[in-house]
């Protein structure tokens, strides 16, 4: 029957959510504290083994240990992309329909951990092209569970934590990580790395992280109370769900919110070659990889103290214009400095950038729209984010084998220019939006 012909049954509906959404609420208050330790435990430990691994210092360094090349550098890092590029899609699609995300969550983030052992076990066991190849195929699969897990992670994060209190949680989880991080990336590259710990220095590096992630796995595994899902889309497939995408799309502030992060996306395929540049005016070392992971992890550490409780506050627009400011600052010192301070001190304008990027990012698009959509929200911008972040390495990787890093620089510089106008001027806060579609 029409709904308009029976508004009793209409007003039933409409209650049934009201209630839903009631018991929900009171479930996530009832269970907050217990939720926030479990998510600030598992944060602390996985954002230390994680950061040993997607610092822009260990594993460039690694490859061109491998390969002497800085083409290999770049289409090592496009494989990590390009696995995170398949799957958050299909992640999203997987759950947008459950009630319940945490036994996904813990199957995905179990893989994402496997690959990490994977990368230890190849570097321990095996040696030249058939090292090279393992080594990338891991790269590709733990790109490949890490995109999966974004989506789920963050969708769980939206379920347990009210608004009010996710960024505090991520600004001293990642603070509290991030210092422990920054300390084990000094100690790797001084001491594992410098003086070849277990006959490999890095692989030892890679044992070390998948330890410290398990532990975090565990932790949320045994700690974590969810809830029902109050709303949630009707299963469809795949397929017909990516056809609606362009409907997500007339959030005009989401659109922009997209081209924002593909221009922001641009400027960080250069990450992954600052070291190997500052390597070729002060001399690579397990020294200079330890001490610029210091700096680089210690400032990324620091700054979120300050990020979480601002983006609380006044909402995450502002981490993301400070945060890009803070980069673009950062890329130009490496462009003007060739000694040790400014080099140095742009690791600590990109770690204070890049911070609160990934902590504005992530936060911003969990507030756009409608609570249902937000696992394919998650799934599109990760998606955007992992193709250009996978083709955007193997092109910079020749670039700089052809013209040097100067121009990559430059380029870098112009994409995070074109992202901090296009935040500022065609963006609004979304906690701040009255019905804006």
């Amino acid at each position: 029957m029409d709904p308009l012909e029976d508004p009793e049954g209409l007003d039933d509906t409409a209650g049934a959510q009201r209630r839903a959404l009631a018991e929900h609420a009171r479930f996530v208050d009832e269970n907050l504290k217990r939720n926030y330790t479990a998510n600030f435990i598992h944060g602390v430990l996985g954002m230390t083994g994680f950061r040993l691994i997607y610092a822009p210092t260990i594993i460039p360094a690694y490859l061109l240990l491998l390969t002497g090349s800085t083409a290999a550098v770049g289409l090592g890092t496009a494989l990590l992309q390009l696995g995170a590029t398949i799957s958050p899609i299909a992640s999203g699609s997987r759950i947008e329909h459950r009630s319940h995300i945490l036994p996904y969550a813990i199957g995905v983030g179990s893989m994402m951990r496997l690959m990490i052992l994977g990368l230890a076990l190849t570097g321990y066991f095996l040696t030249g092209n058939v090292l090279l190849v393992a080594t990338f195929a891991c790269f590709v699969l733990l790109g490949f569970f890490t995109g999966a897990q974004r989506v789920a992670f963050q969708m769980l994060m939206s379920k347990l934590i009210p608004i009010r209190k996710r960024g505090r949680l991520q600004g001293y989880r990642n603070f509290a990580g991030g210092l422990i991080a920054a300390l084990l990336a000094w100690a790797a590259g001084n001491y594992l790395i410098a003086d070849k710990w277990l006959g490999n220095g890095y692989a030892t590096t890679f044992l070390f992280a998948f330890l410290l992630t398990s532990a975090g796995l565990v932790v949320l595994k045994t700690m974590i109370r969810e809830p029902a899902a109050p709303v949630s889309r009707p299963q469809m497939p795949m397929m017909q769900r990516i056809r609606q995408f362009p409907e997500l799309l007339q959030d005009r502030d989401f659109a922009w919110f997209l081209a924002v992060q593909c221009f922001s996306t641009m400027a960080r395929v250069g990450a992954p070659f600052w070291t190997i540049y500052a390597g070729t005016q002060l001399g690579l070392d397990g020294a200079l990889i330890g001490g610029l992971s210091f700096v680089f992890l210690g400032s990324d550490t620091l700054s979120n103290v300050l990020w979480g409780p601002l983006g609380d506050r006044f909402g995450f627009k502002i981490i993301y214009v400070l945060a890009l400011c803070s980069s673009i600052s950062g890329v130009t010192l490496l462009i003007l400095g060739s000694t040790a301070v400014p080099i140095y001190a742009a690791f600590v304008l990109l770690g204070v950038g890049g911070s609160g990027w990934m902590l504005a990012s992530t936060t911003m698009v969990l507030e756009f729209g409608e609570p249902q959509d937000t696992p394919m929200r998650l799934a599109f911008v990760t998606t955007l984010e992992g193709a250009i972040a996978a083709s955007g390495p193997v092109i910079a990787g020749l670039l700089v084998a052809v013209s040097g890093f100067q121009p990559l620089f430059f380029i870098v510089l112009a994409a995070q220019i074109a992202a901090l106008l296009l935040l500022i001027v065609k963006v609004r806060e979304p906690r701040h939006r009255v019905g804006a579609v």
